[in-house]
C-alpha cells in the first residue's frame, strides 16, 4: 500500500538543470524505500522468512517550471527481500506502487498513470499498522473485504488498491479539509459486466488531535466501497476506529461489513498497538485481534513484533505470530 512513504526517510540529490538560456529550473531527485524481512509463522501454521510488511524501492522528482508550478514523477518497484523476486512474479507488473507523471501547483495536484485509488491512499491512518502488516493489522485481515480497484487488471486476477490508465487528484488543504479524486480515465468493460471506469472520492479532515476520513469509490465492475475512520491523538496515546461497507456486485449481490478499532501507545524509542476487527459477510461473522510493538533503534531502522488472532465464522481458529527488522531510506 504506497504505504513506505509514511516512514521513508528518502535521500535526495539536488541538481541544476538548465531550462532556457536566461533562466536555470531547479529539478529534484529522490530515491527511498523500505527492505523488510521477518520469521514468522503465519496463518496457514506453516513458518516462513519473508516479509510481514511490504519491501520496496521509488525513484521519484520535481522540476521548478516557474510561477509556483512544479512538473513531478513517481516510479516505486516492490520486492520480496526473503528471495529478491518482484512481489507477485509474473502476475503483477514491475512498477507494482506507483509509476505516475503530473503537476502540482497552488491549487493541489495533478497526476496520471498507475497508482493507489482515493480510498485505498488514505485510509492508513485510521490502522495502527497503516495497513501494512500481514500478521497483526485488522484492516490488512478485513477492509475492502468484497471491492478490489479492479478485478483482473493483475494478469486476469485481482488489483486490490492500485488504478491503472488513472488520474489522480489532491487538493491543498482549507482549514484542515482536504478531498482527493482518482479514476480511470478509460471506458472499460469490467468483470461481471460492468461497463463504467472506476471513479473514487475521499474527503479528509486532519486538524490538531482529530483526524477523520469519509471516502466512496467504483470501479469498472460496479463493486463498490464506502469508508469512515475517525482517530484522536492525546500525548503519546492515539484511538482509532473504521467502518468500512464494500459490495460485490454478482447474480447474487455479496455485502461485507467491518468494524475495525485500534490504538497506539509510544514510550520513548518503543510503540505498542493494539487492535480488533469484525467482518460480517451475508451474516457470516468473524473477529480479529491484533496486537505488536515497534522498537526503534535509529530513525531509519526498527525491529518489531507481530501477533494475530483470527477467528473466522467456519472453520478453525488460528494464530499468527513473527518478528522482523524494517530499514528505512
Amino acid at each position: 500500500m504506497t504505504s513506505f512513504n509514511r516512514i521513508a526517510h528518502p535521500f535526495t540529490i539536488t541538481t541544476l538543470l538548465l531550462a532556457s538560456a536566461s533562466a536555470p529550473a531547479q529539478s529534484s531527485i529522490s530515491i527511498s524505500g523500505l527492505i523488510d524481512i521477518g520469521v514468522y509463522r503465519g496463518f496457514d501454521k506453516m513458518k516462513h522468512v519473508g516479509t510481514i510488511q511490504r519491501s520496496n524501492i521509488a525513484f521519484s522528482g520535481s522540476e521548478d517550471l516557474g510561477g509556483g508550478l512544479a512538473a513531478t514523477f513517481k516510479l516505486s518497484h516492490r520486492f520480496d527481500a526473503d528471495t529478491g523476486q518482484p512481489e507477485g512474479a509474473g502476475s503483477k507488473p514491475f512498477w507494482q506502487g506507483e509509476s505516475t507523471v503530473g503537476l502540482k501547483g497552488g491549487w493541489g495536484s495533478v497526476r496520471l498513470g498507475r497508482a493507489l485509488d482515493a480510498v485505498w491512499a488514505n485510509d492508513w491512518a485510521y490502522d495502527p499498522w497503516y495497513n501494512f502488516n500481514r500478521i497483526a493489522s485488522p484492516a490488512w485481515q478485513y477492509w475492502h473485504f468484497n471491492y478490489s480497484s479492479d478485478r483482473t487488471s493483475n494478469n486476469g486476477s485481482a488489483e486490490f488498491g492500485r488504478l491503472s490508465n488513472g488520474v489522480f487528484y489532491d487538493s491543498p488543504s482549507f482549514g484542515g479539509f482536504a478531498f482527493h479524486f482518482s479514476g480511470a480515465f478509460e471506458d472499460s468493460a469490467g468483470a461481471g459486466g460492468g461497463t463504467g471506469n472506476n471513479a473514487g472520492l475521499s474527503l479528509n479532515y486532519d486538524q490538531g488531535p482529530i483526524s477523520l476520513m469519509l471516502a466512496h469509490s467504483k470501479n469498472s465492475s460496479d463493486d463498490t466501497v464506502s469508508f469512515f475512520g475517525a482517530k484522536y491523538s492525546f500525548g503519546d496515546l492515539s484511538l482509532m476506529g473504521a467502518y468500512d461497507r464494500s459490495k460485490f456486485e454478482a447474480t447474487s449481490d455479496s455485502v461485507a461489513k467491518v468494524y475495525t478499532l485500534g490504538a497506539t501507545y509510544k514510550i520513548g524509542v518503543a510503540e505498542l498497538k493494539a487492535g480488533y476487527g469484525r467482518l460480517d459477510v451475508d451474516g457470516a461473522k468473524s473477529k480479529f485481534f491484533g496486537l505488536g510493538g515497534d522498537y526503534w533503534l535509529s530513525k531509519r531502522t526498527s525491529l518489531y513484533v507481530s501477533a494475530g488472532h483470527n477467528q473466522p465464522n467456519a472453520g478453525d481458529d488460528t494464530t499468527a505470530y513473527g518478528v522482523g527488522i524494517a530499514h528505512s531510506f
